[in-house]
């Protein structure tokens, strides 16, 4: 991101650049940049926009051929075409010969048709041309520091402020995506009206808490051995019309996370080291730290089985689905 900022702030840009990863609001800020940059406004002769896989590759390359007119730049922006992992042949060849004055910017999506994590193939000849010859910029939900001064930012120009508790329910209650928090912290901005600090109470009043957040407070409420507390969670998700499979595909995630955790602390990794080596979040393993000195990675891994086959079992029809989450918590939230 900062290798955008620095080709915007000299004027000399990229013939391609690629902006993939698991932050849609960060691709699309910059996105924005330099389309800003680029692209005069209102200037729809100099400026095409395609979207989607269904893209005429040979229009695309006669656009890219024209001359720009009385401008320095033809730009090309080519948004969720998941050419980031297959290309067109032809295209695909083109970028290496693309003329001096046209610049293409591809965006890729966050997720696939089916929203599973979408990932551009490092192997492909887009990533490779525009790594070679552009800008390839993976967008990542940034650390907690980063976060807090984004955050802080967007508060400062309404004079508000939040306090480091409420600071703290806010994360975990909305990083689901920045996009996300971006809202909810719009909502709490209006919520609070001419107050100038955010507490706690307001953060429980307006935000929407994530799945993946009533997912972990389920997982603790495991740990403690919390029974009650567990089947309470569970029961609050399907008033909320989350299907049993999906609270269980969630559950059977932050375990497999946890037992990475569980590993790599048991080999004497710090919480920062263990968040460069696997791309967890900072604070995401900060959290889970405690959480796990509940937890054996023995007693991890028996639930990561068991949630298997109780899968297995509703697959073939031999269990019913709500209530295989529920032997699940009963087996290891109720010892």
């Amino acid at each position: 991101m900062k290798r955008i900022d620095e080709d915007i702030a000299s004027g000399q840009f990229k013939n391609i650049y690629l902006l993939h990863g698991e932050e849609d609001y960060l691709k699309l800020q910059y996105r924005n940049k330099l389309l800003a940059a680029l692209v005069n406004e209102g200037d729809n002769m100099n400026f095409t926009q395609y979207r989607d896989a269904n893209i005429n590759v040979n229009q695309v390359i006669d656009q890219a051929e024209t001359m720009p007119f009385f401008a320095e730049h033809r730009v090309i922006l080519i948004e969720n075409s998941y050419f980031g992992k297959k290309i067109p042949e032809e295209l695909g060849d083109y970028l290496s010969e693309i003329p001096e004055f046209t610049i293409f910017i591809f965006v890729e999506p966050a997720t696939d048709k089916k929203g599973e994590p979408y990932k551009v193939d490092k192997r492909g000849k887009l990533y490779k041309t525009a790594d070679k010859l552009g800008r390839c910029i993976e967008m990542k939900m940034p650390n907690e520091d980063q976060l807090f001064k984004w955050v802080y930012a967007i508060l400062k120009k309404s004079n508000k402020q939040i306090k480091r508790d409420a600071w703290i329910r806010f994360r975990d209650m909305t990083d689901s995506c920045m996009d996300n928090m971006k809202q909810e912290l719009d909502k709490l901005i209006d919520y609070v009206g001419d107050r100038p600090n955010i507490e706690v109470a307001d953060v429980e009043a307006v935000c929407i808490t994530q799945i993946e957040t009533k997912v972990f407070e389920m997982i603790n409420s495991i740990a403690l051995k919390d029974l009650s507390k567990t089947m309470e969670l569970y029961h609050d998700m399907l008033a909320a019309k989350e299907p049993p499979m999906k609270i269980l595909y969630l559950i059977v995630g932050q375990f497999k996370q946890l037992a990475v955790i569980k590993s790599l602390k048991n080999l004497g990794d710090n919480a920062a080291t263990i968040s460069r080596k696997t791309g967890m979040k900072d604070y995401f393993v900060k959290k889970n730290e405690a959480l796990i000195r509940n937890l054996s990675l023995d007693e991890i891994n028996n639930l990561l089985e068991d949630a298997a086959s109780f899968e297995k079992q509703v697959k073939t029809g031999l269990l019913d689905e709500k209530l295989s989450v529920e032997l699940l918590m009963m087996k290891y939230a109720g010892n």
